[in-house]
């Protein structure tokens, strides 16, 4: 079996449609038939079925695919590391990281990036959760990651520093005057909740340390994104639990911010499979230049 083959084939099953996918690979649909029963013939049997309108995966075809994909992520991953090793100049670089951080961090590291290295096409994958960040790195869905410092620390990975979780309240609020709150004065407040929340030791963050506090969380609002709770907190409906970059990403300096006390923070780092080279290197070195601007903490572990 070939590389090409492989492309064929993962491009038939996103497409559902043999037409389709010739279509966006500029092949006639002849040769791409040749191509995909050249490969069935070389891993033993059927992976499509044809069917009168489209085609679906057989079981041998669906225990085939994410090998498949990771193989053509993997061969696109080497033909852009190659071709931006020469002082990161040319090609493109694929960035996966939280939605949190694409809004409250990335912006500025994009912009001096744009200054540094306008020829290298920047791509960003943006995700909900740091599981599912994990686990496009390893699909190779992108060059790098950046988030939280992985469980298992896959391949390489390089510390940026912390990020502070801080506590949003409206200007109105009785606790505008104070900088600082313990999570037991929020025992009666109704709280902003979002999707994104991250999970810790089995529950989601705020339930697992209100809990630690003596308290189960009040929620109010349910949302996907965490800078749509940050926005509601800020208009006063209930608290919001947030990285303190994204509040300034996404309101500014409307609304008011609490520390809590104790501190939450946790470690940030970027990753990736392979050795970080050329471009990824580059951008890597911007990013902690640009994080230290930001005035992040050195590093610790997540506390709380």
């Amino acid at each position: 079996m070939s590389l090409r083959q492989m492309e064929y084939f993962v491009a038939v099953v996103h497409e559902a449609s043999f037409t389709r996918a010739a279509d966006a690979l500029h092949v006639t649909q002849p040769a791409l038939s040749h191509q995909i029963k050249a490969l069935e013939k070389s891993v033993g049997g059927a992976l499509l079925e044809r069917m009168a309108r489209g085609v679906r995966l057989t079981p041998m075809g669906r225990a085939f695919l994410p090998h498949a994909e990771l193989a053509v992520r993997s061969a696109a991953q080497a033909r852009r590391a190659a071709r931006a090793t020469a002082g990161a100049e040319g090609g493109e670089l694929h960035v996966a990281t939280l939605h949190s951080l694409a809004v409250g961090v990335l912006p500025d590291v994009f912009a001096r990036w744009r200054g540094a290295h306008p020829r290298v096409l920047l791509r960003l994958h943006e995700y909900a959760t740091a599981e599912a960040l994990e686990e496009a790195v390893q699909r190779g869905t992108a060059d790098l990651a950046f988030g939280p410092e992985p469980a298992g620390r896959p391949g390489t990975v390089v510390p940026v520093g912390e990020e502070e979780v801080v506590l949003v309240v409206p200007f109105d609020d009785r606790l505008a005057g104070r900088t600082t709150v313990t999570l037991p004065e929020l025992a009666d407040r109704p709280w902003i909740r979002c999707a994104m929340e991250p999970v810790v030791h089995g529950e989601r963050f705020l339930d697992w340390a209100c809990g630690r506090a003596g308290f189960s969380p009040r929620t109010a609002v349910w949302t996907e994104h965490t800078s749509t709770a940050v926005r509601m907190a800020a208009a006063g409906v209930g608290v919001c639990a947030s990285s303190a970059h994204l509040v300034r990403g996404a309101v500014g300096e409307d609304c008011v911010i609490l520390t809590p006390d104790p501190a939450w923070k946790r470690s940030m780092a970027v990753y990736a499979r392979v050795p970080l080279t050329g471009a990824a290197e580059a951008f890597v070195d911007l990013l902690r230049a640009a994080w230290a601007d930001l005035g992040a903490p050195p590093e610790r572990p997540y506390e709380h």
